[in-house]
């Protein structure tokens, strides 16, 4: 199966990979996806935890996002009419919330679980005709998923340092406290409306990011180079803000605002991110932290596109997921390729600058709010 994922053609369904790979047959695939005894997770984390000694490089970044996979029809497990990022609208589709790993050599997916709306968690029959767990019957929303992920990350032992993820898990308050009660350090893209204080005192105005970043003033802000691109240096101009985490149920952590902006000859939307590193960790860390984030998005097209991962024509819960496996599978097999081929050059891959956080993440209120330099 593994070996009709990686070949060239143009979809990775069981009769096609038949078709292209000799001995088997699309009968003997599909049951491998439906009907044998074998664990998916368990396969999962044996690939994971071989990944940990083969492919890491320190400094790694655990990256949270979901993606779309358009889908017809109404029994395919966990489809229904919502929105999809990788759609940009509304659409009939199923919905992943997945994990990455990332960090100046490597990156790989570690883990990925359907997300299941309430039309399918409020009607048990349906549930129980696609297969789902008793476990997974229950509501979840997609940061909670992702929290779960998280925990199974850490009980498999990704070497991460840091995490990130986009505004819909950054602007999600349940998702942050998720991370500062597990005690993890993150850099997260925030809406602009993300609240924050800048003031001592706990009365203080509740300000919207974009506000507080708006008005900055110009000599504060600083171009800082991310990662090659396409068509030369990837930079933008940058600038952070001492401040606690606000919301309607009070003052969270103290940490950092961050805005994001074109710099001179550029064009594109504002940006911003709140952390909460200690005083510590530089400005420039932090943004590598934050545009890891492309790595995901860049898996996911790989996955799709090439792998076949939106491919899967069964409508059973743990079908889908053991598809998800095998292109987890084929895609590790060329992380590991990719990494003999480099290092018969003597030289290691570079994805991206490594990120070198400091241990303490907590951050120092002594320092007071104000803007930091690098």
């Amino acid at each position: 199966h593994v070996s009709g994922v990686l070949a060239d053609i143009e979809c990775k369904n069981s009769e096609q990979i038949a078709a292209a790979v000799a001995g088997t047959n699309s009968q003997r695939l599909q049951a491998l996806l439906t009907e044998l005894q074998w664990e998916e997770t368990a396969v999962n984390q044996q690939r994971v935890q071989q990944l940990n000694r083969a492919a890491t490089a320190g400094a790694g970044v655990l990256i949270f996002d979901d993606t779309g996979m358009p889908k017809q029809g109404k029994t395919s497990v966990g489809v229904a009419r919502q929105y999809s990022g990788t759609l940009g609208k509304v659409g009939n589709c199923q919905v992943v919330v997945s994990c990455q790993y990332a960090d100046a050599c490597f990156s790989w997916p570690v883990n990925a679980r359907l997300y299941l709306p309430e039309s399918w968690t409020d009607d048990a029959a349906r549930c129980a005709r696609a297969h789902v767990p008793d476990e997974y019957c229950v509501f979840a929303t997609k940061p909670e998923i992702a929290l779960s992920l998280l925990d199974e990350a850490d009980q498999w032992q990704v070497p991460y340092r840091a995490i990130t993820a986009d505004a819909a898990y950054g602007g999600n308050l349940t998702f942050l406290r998720g991370l500062e009660v597990r005690g993890k350090p993150y850099v997260v893209e925030v809406p602009c409306d993300f609240g924050v204080q800048l003031s001592r005192r706990t009365d203080a105005p509740v300000e919207r990011a974009d506000a507080v970043i708006h008005r900055q003033p110009k000599r504060t802000w600083q171009t800082i180079c991310w990662g090659p691109g396409s068509e030369g240096p990837l930079r933008k101009k940058f600038v952070r803000v001492r401040c606690w985490r606000a919301s309607a149920d009070g003052r969270g952590v103290y940490g950092w605002l961050i805005g994001e902006r074109p710099a001179r000859g550029q064009t594109g939307d504002w940006k911003y991110y709140f952390s909460n590193l200690g005083p510590q960790v530089s400005l420039r860390t932090q943004v590598r932290v934050a545009h890891a984030r492309h790595h995901i998005e860049q898996f996911y097209q790989e996955a799709k596109g090439e792998l076949g991962w939106d491919d899967y024509e069964g409508r059973l819960w743990h079908g889908f997921h053991r598809h998800a496996v095998v292109v987890f599978l084929a895609q590790s097999v060329l992380v590991l390729l990719r990494r003999r081929q480099h290092h018969r050059r003597g030289r290691p891959p570079q994805l991206f600058s490594p990120v070198p956080l400091v241990a303490n993440a907590s951050g120092d209120p002594a320092a007071g709010p104000g803007v930091v330099g690098n």
